[in-house]
């Protein structure tokens, strides 16, 4: 995963994918601290913000977290926005720790640690980027499904989610090896 402007010289004809740059994935997560962070976009914890993130990258699980009953109906795969992996705690994605570095270097967010628990949260600069990013229309359908995300689950401790997320999709996410991929929801 590179920055866009680390990319500036790649050859113009080579594919360039959105889930490796890097300011994609810091764009999402400024919007889900802006969205599901409450009045001072600030989410309690990595678990909490990586299963938060899980469904909003996954919007089928989401949907089948809604409706339980319904959780084995087919789903399409290509609606994973950008893929996730299997890791202790759940959903997990490798690249966090190097993206919410990035955020923070640029005053964006504030990492702060109460207890064991890393508090991440926007800096008054971070608010005023995800203002902007907000009002994009570009970005109206994901900040709309972010809103859902956070009515449901919002509420949610990261431990609750992630019991959550081994109880409901157990094929899917808990049976897998560690650092296998999420790929959908199966039949």
């Amino acid at each position: 995963m590179k920055s866009l402007k680390n990319l500036a010289n790649r050859p113009a004809a080579a594919p360039l994918a959105a889930d490796d740059i890097l300011e994609f994935h810091a764009g999402r997560l400024l919007l889900l601290l802006s969205t599901c962070g409450g009045t001072t976009g600030t989410i309690n914890g990595l678990t909490k913000m990586a299963k938060l993130d899980f469904f909003v990258r996954y919007p089928d699980f989401f949907s089948a977290a809604l409706t339980e009953g319904l959780r084995r109906k087919a789903v399409r795969t290509d609606a994973v926005e950008a893929a996730m992996v299997r890791h202790h705690y759940g959903p997990w994605d490798k690249r966090y720790y190097h993206i919410l570095a990035y955020l923070e270097s640029r005053r964006l967010i504030k990492v702060i640690m109460t207890g064991k628990t890393r508090r991440i949260g926007l800096t008054a600069h971070g608010k005023a980027a995800a203002k902007k990013l907000l009002e994009k229309e570009a970005f109206s359908d994901v900040i709309g499904h972010m809103r859902n995300v956070n009515e449901a689950l919002g509420s949610k401790t990261g431990n609750e989610l992630k019991i959550m997320i081994y109880d409901l999709f157990d094929e899917e996410v808990a049976d897998q090896p560690l650092g296998q991929v999420i790929s959908g929801v199966r039949k």
